[in-house]
């Protein structure tokens, strides 16, 4: 049997054991252990225990603990309901200003934890009932909440960055750095185009009663500096890092104790908070560890096959296809894996063949976990089975149906869309920053 079919019959079985139910990282190891086994017979079977040293020896695994555990305690002690708070005292007045602050709360829950179910979540708890009961209009608000939240795999500290570097073998604060200028974009597009609509469409997004903007000054820096509180922890995390006072590991020791520590001054480290997030925290650890895992040991049977070599060579040399043609069809086939798919799986299944396809292209690395990034986005919200969809329609009230849920996404996967494509035309947008930090 020829390495392609090799590699084809490998990843439809994987397909197949996902398609049953079975967990990401049992239906990835699974078949590549067996296939170690079954190529190389009983010396395969060092091929995962080697992945398992691997990891085991990763010391900048350590910090995806910390940044989970940084998240969870900014969330679980309540700490978002001050930053929503402060964007409805202070963007309550502008049309639409409500929806334009829970963008700016999704970019601070970002920089709080890396995952956008936790932006999901918070989002849908806090803001969007607010919203609702002030008037906006919920096909547009439901559409606010699940764009915005998607950018927390894009904002530093983004886990899926993290586990990209791991599979990837690139640096994880360049990546971070890379993330901060497209995350910033198209928070930035996201604000644009509520803005540009609600001033077309006043109904869309009303500005606050007379009564509940009237707020002294004294209130408003109050709340100004209680809401900025998570701005502070991140400045004192990725501030020594980026100078080089501190290693990745360290700084995020240095979140987590910030964010625990910001907690008990404001009174609210319960034993329940706290024994929340370490639970919490240890599952979602665990699951990405195990993930990492399978991810290794699939991957390294895929470069014992060859078989990067021989699909690099079918689509460059046989189908004579360019480079940035074969680039296009690898984010298209993100968009298609993301309907039914979330980012961790995509990325374990896929990255095997890719990240090195990528390389041997010429491309770069940091670049191209931009691009993976910002297309999961794209496929977390696509229609019909996007899984932010269905997260959301978990999440919202009753009067909140699916068809609203598809139709109020619509326009924010068009403005993602566009975002993508200056990140492609301009890699400058990824690239500027971490080559300025590095290069100094």
């Amino acid at each position: 049997m020829s390495y392609e079919m090799i590699a084809i019959v490998m990843f439809s079985s994987m397909m197949l054991m996902l398609l049953t139910g079975q967990r990401v990282f049992g239906a990835i190891g699974f078949v590549g252990a067996l296939a170690g086994v079954m190529l190389w017979g009983t010396g395969g079977v060092d091929i995962p225990f080697s992945s398992a040293m691997k990891l085991m020896k990763w010391y900048p695994l350590l910090t995806l603990p910390m940044f989970i555990f940084m998240g969870y305690v900014l969330s679980e002690s309540r700490i978002a309901d001050d930053l929503y708070r402060m964007f409805h005292v202070w963007m309550g007045p502008v049309k639409g200003g409500l929806a334009i602050g829970t963008i700016g709360l999704m970019v601070l829950i970002s920089a709080m934890n890396g995952l956008s179910v936790a932006g999901m979540a918070i989002g849908a708890t806090i803001a969007l009932p607010e919203l609702l009961r002030r008037g906006y209009d919920k096909i547009m608000v439901t559409g606010v909440i699940q764009a915005g939240s998607s950018l927390g795999i894009l904002v530093p500290p983004s886990v899926v960055l993290v586990l990209y570097a791991m599979i990837a073998r690139q640096p994880v604060g360049q990546l971070w750095l890379a993330g901060v200028l497209p995350g910033l974009m198209m928070a930035l597009l996201f604000v644009i185009y509520i803005y540009v609509r609600c001033r077309l469409q006043p109904s869309l997004g009303p500005v606050l009663p007379a009564e509940e903007r009237n707020v002294s000054l004294a209130e408003k820096l109050r709340l100004l500096r209680a809401g900025l509180l998570p701005l502070v922890i991140f400045a004192v995390m990725m501030v020594p890092f980026v100078k080089g006072w501190t290693s990745l590991v360290e700084s995020s020791a240095v979140g987590a104790m910030a964010a625990l520590l910001a907690a008990i001054l404001k009174g609210r480290m319960t034993r329940q908070v706290f024994e929340v997030s370490v639970r919490k925290t240890l599952a979602i650890s665990c699951m990405f560890m195990w993930i990492i895992l399978a991810a290794l040991a699939f991957g390294a049977i895929f470069d014992g096959l060859g078989a990067v070599k021989a699909i690099e060579g079918l689509f460059t040399e046989r189908l004579g296809l360019s480079p940035w043609t074969i680039l296009i069809l690898m984010q298209l086939s993100f968009i298609v894996m993301g309907t039914f798919l979330d980012d961790t799986a995509m990325l374990v299944i896929v990255a095997p063949l890719y990240v090195p396809l990528v390389d041997a292209l010429g491309f770069d690395l940091i670049w191209y976990g931009v691009l993976y990034t910002i297309t999961t986005q794209i496929a977390y919200m696509t229609p019909p089975f996007g899984y932010n969809l269905f997260l959301m329609r978990a999440m919202a009230p009753p009067e909140i149906g699916l068809r609203d849920i598809y139709l109020s996404i619509l326009p924010f996967v068009v403005v993602m869309m566009a975002a993508l494509s200056l990140v492609m035309v301009f890699p400058q947008i990824a690239l500027w920053l971490p080559g300025y930090i590095y290069g100094s």
